[in-house]
């Protein structure tokens, strides 16, 4: 079993050496008397060496996809390319700023008219926008476009339709753009119920938001029968594109009937994400929508490239300047290096991935809605000897395996959301396998413990949520 170096780190402050309190020295001669402190930070007095040595040692003790798997189901935590990230880190592009003129960032705009396209044929759609900076953003942005649509044609549409498969942002996002949400029940299938959808449409339906394959792992196989309907009743089909992983090369939805289409180049086009950022979300819309897209796009007049703010309906910028450029670079580089058939590949490998786990684990653990899946697919941790999911996820740790995502879809009790990726190798798949059959027969009370070979061991969520300590200061307080 593979585990983490288990011995602890101390702060820096916590140093038994420290002797000394930091001075400025005669630096306090020539410094006005208001810049002074009256008392000198609690700054360790450390050498260089005992610093480097100190934040190394803490840096391997940092899990990413660059040290292990990292099964989070539709969040697509793919491995990023170095090649990526050397060719964007050049001068070159870090050194453009916004505001120059056009014509000396012709490379740059270049890179960004390109990536549109690429996205555009990808998605099946007629234009996209690279301005959102997350995939929230993106939806964020899209229901805009909706709201603006809609006025335009002089309709009051007050409501937007998602299924209780849908991702978490999709009904903030709605609320925040100002429209009510209706939930969906899901099907026995785990797919959209048609007739639930029938009687949720009405004349005050904006729009249907959907991914297809849905956060089950399911591929909609009603969405064409689903698009027409959303169409019927004078609303939008939204395409969340956190699952668009699955797809591919194989098909667009575009193709599909969706009016609008997010992306995330942070997930499925391998761009780094997790805390909080970098992202980057761009929105694809279908001809009758291009002219309610954010301004300005960047645009080719066969000569050069250049900002259209020449959009009749715009919604207005949603992003100062014109998005994350430097995620835009990498999504860029990705597509660019793996072409359409690489990424067809990806699609494939991705679903033949989450295929073999699923097969490798249902013997164990139960999964409910028993159909084909695709790129993910959702266990339930239930079960009758007393532990829950959330002892399986801390299990994980001590065999140096990430926790997939847990608790959610809520539709499935106990949930366990897995999703490879294409990134991992059978080696690594048959680790994460021995350590999910391992964890199932093993006894309660260590689960319940678990993670006991870790620096940091189980801590109490609850007593965390409540009572946060959130520097260093406040520890010495208590």
């Amino acid at each position: 079993m593979s585990t983490p170096h288990s011995r602890s780190e101390p702060l820096t402050i916590e140093y038994p050496h420290q002797d000394t309190e930091p001075s400025l020295g005669d630096a306090e001669k020539y410094l006005p008397a208001k810049l002074l402190r009256k008392k000198a930070p609690n700054i360790p007095d450390l050498t260089e060496w005992e610093v480097v040595r100190h934040y190394t040692r803490l840096s391997t003790r940092t899990y990413g996809v660059d040290t292990g798997f990292y099964p989070l189901g539709s969040c697509t935590m793919k491995y990023n390319p170095r090649f990526n990230e050397a060719i964007s880190s050049r001068a070159e592009l870090t050194d453009a700023h916004p505001e120059q003129h056009p014509s000396t960032i012709q490379g740059s705009l270049k890179i960004m008219y390109e990536l549109q396209d690429y996205l555009a044929g990808i998605g099946g759609v007629d234009t996209v926008t690279l301005q959102p900076a997350a995939g929230a953003h993106g939806e964020f942005t899209g229901l805009l476009i909706t709201r603006a649509f809609h006025e335009l044609n002089g309709e009051e549409r007050t409501d937007i339709i998602l299924p209780d498969t849908a991702h978490g942002t999709n009904p903030a996002s709605a609320v925040m753009a100002g429209f009510n949400v209706l939930e969906l029940e899901s099907g026995k299938d785990g797919c959209v119920d048609l007739e639930a959808l029938k009687a949720a449409l009405s004349d005050k339906t904006a729009a249907f938001m959907l991914t297809s394959p849905n956060t089950l792992g399911i591929f909609e196989h009603e969405v064409l029968e689903i698009a027409r309907l959303v169409h019927e009743a004078g609303a939008l089909l939204y395409y969340d594109g956190a699952n668009l992983n699955a797809i591919m090369g194989k098909t667009t939805p575009g193709k599909m009937g969706f009016d609008i289409v997010h992306f995330n180049l942070h997930k499925t086009f391998s761009t780094p994400h997790g805390g909080g950022g970098p992202g980057s979300g761009p929105i694809g819309v279908t001809e009758r929508l291009r002219d309610f897209l954010p301004k300005p796009m960047v645009d080719f007049d066969g000569e050069r490239y250049f900002l259209n703010y020449d959009i009749p309906h715009s919604i207005g910028k949603v992003k100062p300047f014109y998005g994350n450029f430097g995620v835009l670079v990498k999504g860029y580089l990705y597509i660019r290096a793996l072409g359409g058939k690489g990424l067809e590949r990806v699609s494939e490998r991705a679903v033949l991935n989450a295929a073999y786990l699923k097969e490798k684990l249902l013997p164990y653990y139960d999964m409910p809605f028993k159909r084909e899946r695709k790129h993910e697919f959702v266990l339930s941790g239930k079960n009758d000897r007393g532990y829950r999911t959330l002892d399986i996820a801390k299990r994980l740790l001590d065999y140096g395996i990430h926790a997939p995502t847990i608790y959610f879809p809520l539709l499935v009790p106990e949930a366990l959301m897995i999703e490879p990726t294409e990134t991992e190798s059978k080696v690594d798949l048959d680790r994460f396998i021995e350590a999910m059959i391992e964890i199932h027969d093993e006894d309660v009370e260590t689960l319940k413990k678990a993670p006991c070979k870790t620096p940091v061991g189980r801590i109490d969520e609850l007593y965390a949520v409540k009572n946060l300590t959130l520097n260093w200061n406040e520890i010495q307080e208590e």
